[in-house]
């Protein structure tokens, strides 16, 4: 039998685990010919999370669980998760049921049909529409300033063979921007639409920082416009300043006793080139960041305690 791994990572889910655990454990029901193991990868939670799947893990070893010493993110600790799976493939599910778990027959049927990558693309949502539109913007943006292809409205729901996870492994990155690693690899896909359902409960973990967060990984992982960007601006910038201050010697020079400068082009232009030079700091700060994670090698998470990973 084929075994196929569902890794969910959590953290603060103490509304949610056990229905994604059992929603899970119901669609293997309808797939006999195929034996799963459930790994849920919990980022260290403080309420009861950990303790609702340590009473499901008693009762049944199919589900296992990861519990990490801290939280590490909502980048490296899925990715972890995924490394640590052991099946003839991985499907990624999140904690809140915003991906329907129902949709992992669709994956498996389409992965048995020879799609190494087979992943879920939220095409509709149910959220709230300004986050959505928000989203939306965001994946249109660094689809075109990539410079490899990047997958609109994909989060990383979806379907993972074993050789793709194998050269995950071989990548030994410390920070990984998972969504552009499945299109830079190049392995045959395909997308299945669908339409995300509401979070019906608790909150969602994410924030301004840890959005942004994610959303700069992605630009500073696949595109070098950013910092070309600093170089073609300074050098318009610049050359308008050159134009704009020979106007203004001419003006003077012409009409010497009626021409006042006075104070406020020069206050305007220092503040607007204080403005431009602290944004591409900012930008350039970026990538130095994202150098200097790679250069620590630091590891993707410490865990604290394994359950049921026995066998």
């Amino acid at each position: 039998m084929k075994l196929i791994s569902i890794v969910t990572p959590c953290f603060n889910e103490e509304q949610n685990v056990e229905a994604v655990y059992q929603q899970v454990k119901d669609v293997f029901h309808k797939l006999p010919e195929y034996n799963y193991e459930h790994i849920f990868i919990d980022n260290s939670s403080t309420d009861r999370t950990i303790d609702i799947l340590k009473g499901i893990a008693s009762l049944d070893n199919h589900l296992k669980i990861i519990v990490n010493v801290r939280n590490f993110g909502h980048i490296r600790s899925p990715y972890h998760g995924i490394l640590q799976s052991k099946g003839d493939a991985a499907v990624l599910v999140v904690a809140d049921l915003q991906d329907p778990p129902s949709m992992i027959i669709d994956f498996i049927n389409k992965w048995e049909e020879g799609y190494k990558i087979v992943i879920g693309t939220k095409t509709k949502s149910n959220e709230n529409k300004l986050m959505f539109r928000i989203r939306k913007l965001y994946y249109d943006a660094i689809s075109k300033i990539s410079e490899t292809d990047q997958i609109k409205n994909f989060t990383g729901f979806g379907l993972y063979d074993r050789k793709f996870i194998e050269i995950l492994r071989s990548l030994d990155d410390p920070y990984p921007y998972f969504r552009g690693l499945i299109t830079e690899l190049g392995f045959c896909r395909i997308e299945i639409p669908y339409t995300q359902p509401k979070r019906v409960k608790g909150k969602t973990k994410n924030n301004f920082y840890t959005l942004y967060d994610i959303a700069m990984l992605g630009f500073v992982s696949y595109s070098k416009l950013p910092l070309r960007l600093a170089s073609f601006i300074g050098f318009g910038v610049s050359l308008l300043s050159f134009f704009i201050a020979l106007i203004y010697l001419i003006y003077k020079l012409l009409f010497w006793n009626n021409f006042s400068v006075g104070i406020a082009p020069l206050v305007i232009g220092i503040f607007f080139f204080g403005g431009v030079q602290l944004f591409f700091l900012g930008i350039i700060g970026e990538y130095i960041g994202a150098i200097f994670t790679q250069v620590k090698k630091r590891p993707l998470v410490i865990e604290k305690e394994r359950i049921n990973f026995d066998d």
